[in-house]
């Protein structure tokens, strides 16, 4: 399951928080044809009981079936990947006409190939996370609007996390203009390297720093369960759905 020469290990968490439904989904997908090709996803949906759980689901369903299709020998990750968010917004597009829910969702995803290269998307405010040991490398940028007021100078990072106004989306999936596309390409993945993908109802709760040490100190399924857990205990009962997927990467022996 992973690239020549490393071991990967990987585990995934959901959990509906404290709210009546659940509207996150999560996947890691190993490839049918190719040893060492991964696909790690999550949407947060939102619209509705069952609207923000159709958007989700179409976005699972979207991911696995391009992915299936995607030879990493021939194809380019990247254009998958960004062919995997324009292909789940015109879906959810689709289902909103059928019914009468707003489905949508964020997309966070990444595709880890067979030679250790690793691309990632994402759209709205789910995060992708890298870290080499308990060192932070790089996360995603929310589309939301406590971002643009950070991007513009207005308020700081640390004030941002507590807005009243954090949850507003600025673009995701489903909406009537293109859903806005962050994308990173990480050359090689190395020995101690981590990826984690997850909902706001899980990042939200910790510093970027706080991550880094659960990542470095504990196993993939324990640093789920860890983050999972914890997020839990500082919401204090007003908890959002929490979905999250955790890859480490190790050399063999």
């Amino acid at each position: 399951m992973a690239p020549s020469g490393y071991r990967l290990t990987a585990s995934t968490g959901i959990h509906k928080g404290d709210r009546e439904y659940q509207q996150d989904q999560v996947a890691l997908l190993q490839h049918p044809r190719s040893n060492g090709c991964v696909l790690a996803v999550v949407a947060d949906g939102m619209g509705g009981r069952s609207g923000g759980r159709k958007a989700s689901d179409q976005v699972m369903m979207t991911a696995k079936q391009l992915f299936d299709r995607y030879d990493p020998k021939t194809e380019d990750a990247a254009a998958v990947l960004l062919q995997i968010v324009q292909e789940s917004h015109l879906v959810i597009k689709l289902t909103a006409i059928s019914s009468e829910q707003e489905p949508h969702s964020t997309l966070a995803a990444f595709i880890i190939n067979p030679g250790g290269d690793c691309h990632w998307a994402h759209t709205g405010d789910s995060r992708i996370y890298h870290y080499h040991g308990n060192t932070f490398v790089k996360r995603t940028i929310d589309h939301s609007y406590v971002q643009m007021l950070v991007d513009k100078g207005e308020i700081t990072a640390e004030q941002a996390s507590v807005h009243p106004q954090s949850n507003i989306l600025m673009g995701c999936l489903g909406t009537e203009s293109d859903p806005p596309v962050g994308q990173h390409f990480i050359t090689k993945m190395r020995s101690g390297d981590s990826l984690m993908v997850c909902s706001d109802g899980v990042w939200h709760y910790f510093k970027d720093s706080e991550i880094g040490s659960v990542l470095a100190t504990l196993s993939a399924r324990e640093a789920t369960e860890f983050l999972i857990e914890k997020a839990r205990s500082r919401a204090r009962g007003g908890g959002d759905n929490l979905s999250i997927v955790v890859v480490k990467l190790e050399a063999l022996d």
